[in-house]
């Protein structure tokens, strides 16, 4: 990865969460130093501001748990675009959040350069969530818990788009790692559709190079574009703290860094979410702080580089 053009963006959106805070994510990776970290790796970073959702018309579901349907399409559509431009583009983005739904967008738009390529996309999903739920399924409401199964294709959601999803994912080209809350309509719909996905047991296991590595070698295989999708709440809430759906029994300091630390020896991932950062949870900026050094772990940092943090 060395001499990456690297684009920042910020996607301030937390309407997907049900929970306010979200929205100061993106700064929180600037104030963390996010661009200085990358360039000092000897990489060139520009950074294009926030985004503003689209302005979409009021939207209504017959699941009346449904939150903010109308704010998830006006996001969905501007990230969208952005990443789809992006995409042709060589350029590597990183889109910073902002709740996870907004990885129906940039995973979305990231698809429609990956068919224009002729090369298949590839997801990593590293998340203590499956957000595999449908409109139809969900019971929170909260449409961060949906973009995955809008990504692989499943019917209903419609309205995010405003149009069919021109380049669906294929299921079996999606990897979740870390996953330890699964709701039981996500878990038969996983199953039916046949998502990879590696539980906190099996890296418990197995540790977590083994599902991680055989992961890489498909994509390789097949010679794939791969998009890593990074939830806060893959750590274990004990080393971050700012999130809002915490889970116990989360991935360690090492664990993580060492998904990085292959990511970058794969030579494979072409873009990145940081999603779920919220600072108003955060502990004198550590998850941020965290955040920005698992990125420059898989942006070439080494193990003996890292500097030594005061907590």
């Amino acid at each position: 990865m060395a001499g990456q053009d690297i684009v920042l963006v910020g996607i301030p959106m937390e309407e997907g969460s049900g929970r306010r805070g979200c929205c100061m994510g993106p700064d929180a990776y600037r104030t963390a130093g996010l661009e200085q970290e990358l360039e000092a790796l000897g990489h060139t970073v520009r950074d294009l501001g926030n985004l503003r959702k689209e302005q979409v018309a009021p939207l209504s579901h017959a699941n009346g748990a449904i939150k903010s349907l109308d704010a998830m399409a006006g996001w969905t559509r501007a990230i969208n675009k952005c990443a789809a431009n992006l995409a042709r583009d060589p350029v590597f983005p990183i889109f910073m959040g902002g709740d996870h739904a907004l990885a129906a967008g940039s995973v979305s738009g990231l698809a429609e350069g990956a068919a224009e390529a002729g090369r298949p996309l590839f997801v990593l999903w590293l998340d203590a969530h499956a957000d595999f739920n449908t409109l139809a399924s969900t019971q929170s409401g909260n449409l961060h818990g949906t973009p995955l199964a809008f990504l692989c294709g499943l019917g209903g959601f419609e309205t995010y788009l405003g149009r069919p999803l021109r380049h669906p994912l294929v299921p079996e080209n999606v990897e979740i790692l870390g996953v330890r809350s699964i709701d039981a309509p996500e878990r038969e719909l996983l199953l039916r559709h046949g998502v990879g996905v590696s539980d906190m047991r099996r890296i418990d296991e197995e540790g977590i190079a083994a599902p991680l590595r055989q992961f890489l070698d498909r994509v390789k295989r097949h010679n794939g574009l791969l998009h890593v999708s990074l939830d806060v709440d893959f750590l274990d809430p004990g080393i971050a703290p700012a999130v809002g759906t915490t889970v116990p029994g989360g991935t360690t300091f090492r664990e993580a860094h060492l998904v990085m630390e292959m990511l970058h020896d794969s030579g494979l991932v072409t873009s990145l979410d940081l999603v779920e950062l919220n600072p108003f949870l955060d502990d004198r900026g550590r998850t941020a702080r965290l955040m920005v050094d698992l990125v420059a772990s898989l942006f070439g940092r080494r193990v003996f580089d890292r500097p030594t943090r005061s907590f």
